[in-house]
């Protein structure tokens, strides 16, 4: 069984590429979005050209490279405000 310690750390570079702890799934991703769940609650990137580089479900580390225009955090339902833009 997976503990989960509820702490993440999200790391923007130059608004190229992304990297993220603490990812339990990918729920969905195009090259425009990816919507993520981390610590039980929803994150969305936006940008262009977004391909994810990395993600592992045992360790919940999380890479995507591209054009990061926006990253909003949500609550456990689903709903967004803005963290990065």
């Amino acid at each position: 069984m997976q503990e989960t310690n509820n702490q993440s750390v999200l790391t923007i570079e130059q608004n190229k590429r992304v990297t993220l702890t603490g990812v339990e799934s990918v729920d969905s991703f195009s090259d425009a979005a990816i919507f993520l769940t981390v610590c039980g609650r929803k994150v969305h990137i936006a940008g262009a050209h977004l391909k994810i580089l990395t993600f592992s479900q045992g360790s919940g580390n999380f890479a995507a490279s591209g054009e990061v225009t926006s990253v909003k955090y949500g609550g456990a339902k689903g709903s967004f405000s803005k963290l990065f833009k």
